[in-house]
């Protein structure tokens, strides 16, 4: 029981003194940047399908 109470203790101790949080800015930036390309590869995404949706139809078209 010892060794989980230090791992909690040691890990606590390197997220309090060691680790260097954002700032509200940065975060804010950050999470902007991942909404914007997410919309953008979603737009991607969605145009190739489009395409791929076309080019198959027409294909299937040709075969009847």
């Amino acid at each position: 029981m010892s060794k989980i109470g230090t791992y909690i203790s040691e890990t606590r101790n390197e997220l309090v003194n060691k680790v260097s949080w954002p700032t509200w800015a940065e975060l804010q930036s950050s999470a902007l940047i991942v909404m914007v390309s997410s919309v953008i590869i979603a737009l991607v995404v969605f145009g190739m399908d489009k395409i791929f949706e076309i080019l198959l139809r027409e294909a299937y078209n040709l075969m009847k």
